[in-house]
C-alpha cells in the first residue's frame, strides 16, 4: 500500500476533482484487497480525503464502512487522514 500512496501522492497536482478521482481509487483498492489484504482503515482514511477533496461518491463509502468498524479503527482512519491532510 505504501508504494500506491507515493505514486499516487505524486499526482495531487492534478487538481481537485482528479485528484478526488485517485483517492477514492485508492479507497476501493484498500476496501476490496485489490493489492493485497483488506485494509479497512486504509480505505477509510482515503474515502474519507477524497470526501473532503469534493468527492460525493467517497463520502457516501466512507459513511458505509463507518459502520463496520469500531472506535478505535475509525480515530486511527482519522488521525491517519489528517496526518496525511498536513502532509500534503
Amino acid at each position: 500500500m505504501a508504494r500506491l500512496e507515493i505514486e499516487n501522492a505524486d499526482l495531487a497536482g492534478l487538481g481537485a476533482s482528479a485528484n478526488a478521482d485517485i483517492l477514492l481509487e485508492m479507497g476501493l483498492v484498500c476496501a476490496t484487497g485489490r493489492g493485497g489484504q483488506v485494509d479497512m482503515v486504509a480505505a477509510h482514511k482515503w474515502f474519507n480525503i477524497a470526501a473532503i477533496k469534493g468527492s460525493p461518491r467517497a463520502a457516501a463509502l466512507r459513511a458505509e464502512i463507518a459502520q463496520c468498524m469500531n472506535k478505535a479503527e475509525l480515530a486511527r482512519a482519522l488521525r491517519d487522514a489528517r496526518e496525511w491532510m498536513t502532509r500534503h
